[in-house]
């Protein structure tokens, strides 16, 4: 029985490893899936209908953002 007890926390510490680096590496791909999507659209000639959309958010938060600026 104490071969056992080292043996079941090196199983769960690599076991644990493991998990998390398979999910790390499946989160990572995700992000640079949608990274690259990101880059096609923003090189095309004619931009989506959804950037546009966007822009014009980003646009009117700057704009609400410098007219409650303090001057």
């Amino acid at each position: 029985m104490d071969g056992f007890g080292p043996a079941v926390f090196i199983g769960l510490g690599v076991g644990f490893l493991w998990g998390t680096g398979c999910s790390l590496a499946i989160l990572y791909s995700i992000y640079l899936g949608g990274y690259r999507k990101a880059v096609e659209d923003s090189l095309t000639e004619t931009k989506p209908k959804r950037w546009h959309e966007a822009l014009a958010k980003v646009m009117a938060r700057r704009a609400a953002r410098s007219m409650a600026a303090p001057k």
